[in-house]
C-alpha cells in the first residue's frame, strides 16, 4: 500500500522517516542507502548489504526528534557496535508499538542543505531551499516559492540564499550537481500539488555528497 494511504488508514498524522524516504524517492528524489530491521537477525542482515561505516536511529511514526532523544547512533564501524548501538535504541523505545531500527550508510559530506514543501493556506504547495544542518534555526537562510516551479524558479530559489557559494567549488570539494538540485525541488512541488494530504515535507540535512544531493532525514505531515 502506499505510504500515506497506509498512514492515513491508521489514522496517523506522520509518516516515520522510513516511510517519508520511500514517498520521496518514488518522485525521484535521491535518499541514503537504508535498511529497516525490527530484530537482530534483521540488523545483522542489513550490515552485510550496506557495510560500515553505519548510523543506527530509532524508527516509528510517532517520533520526529530523534537527536533530541538521544536514538541515533552515528559511525559506527563494527558487528559488536552495530549491535550494541541497536541493543540501546531498542530498550530506549521501550513498549513503543511498531518500533524498529533504521540502518543507514553513512553519507560522507561537509555541505549540508534543506528542503521541503508547506501548504499554505492562500498559496497552497510552497517549496523551501536553505541551508541546513545544525546551523539550519542560527541562521535561518532560506528561499521559497510556490508550486509548480519551473527550472528557472529552482535555479533562482538555489541561488538567492547568502550562503549560495557553498554550491560553487569549495575548499577542494567539486561544485554541487546544480541540476539535481533543480530537480528536487521541482519534484517536491509536485508531491505537494499531487497529494492535497500533505501538510509539510521537511528534508534536513540534504547532504553533498562528492557533487550530488542526497536525503538523510526526512520528515512528512499529514494535514
Amino acid at each position: 500500500m502506499d505510504p500515506i494511504e497506509f498512514a492515513l488508514s491508521e489514522g496517523r498524522k506522520t509518516l516515520s522517516e522510513y516511510e517519508s524516504k520511500l514517498v520521496l524517492a518514488s518522485y525521484g528524489i535521491p535518499v541514503v542507502e537504508e535498511k529497516m530491521a525490527r530484530n537482530e537477525s534483521e540488523l545483522i542482515l542489513a550490515v552485510e548489504v550496506l557495510g560500515f561505516p553505519l548510523a543506527i536511529k530509532a524508527c516509528a511514526p510517532s517520533i520526529t526528534h530523534k537527536t533530541d532523544l538521544d536514538l541515533i547512533k552515528l559511525d559506527i564501524r563494527t558487528d559488536e557496535e552495530a549491535l550494541n548501538a541497536f541493543r540501546t535504541i531498542m530498550d530506549q523505545m521501550g513498549e513503543m508499538g511498531d518500533k524498529a531500527a533504521l540502518v543507514q550508510k553513512m553519507a560522507k559530506g561537509k555541505r549540508e542543505f534543506m528542503v521541503g514543501m508547506t501548504r499554505d493556506p492562500q498559496f497552497g504547495p510552497c517549496v523551501m531551499f536553505g541551508l541546513g544542518g545544525v546551523l539550519t534555526e542560527a541562521l535561518d537562510d532560506v528561499s521559497f516559492r510556490v508550486a509548480p516551479l519551473e527550472k528557472a524558479d529552482a535555479f533562482e530559489m538555489i541561488h538567492e540564499i547568502k550562503s549560495n557559494k557553498l554550491l560553487g567549488s569549495f575548499r577542494g570539494m567539486p561544485p554541487v550537481d546544480v541540476n539535481s538540485l533543480q530537480e528536487i525541488l521541482i519534484n517536491l512541488g509536485r508531491l505537494g500539488l499531487e497529494y492535497e494530504r500533505i501538510q509539510e515535507i521537511d528534508v534536513n540535512p540534504l547532504i553533498i555528497r562528492e557533487s550530488m544531493p542526497v536525503a538523510v532525514d526526512a520528515l512528512i505531515v499529514l494535514n
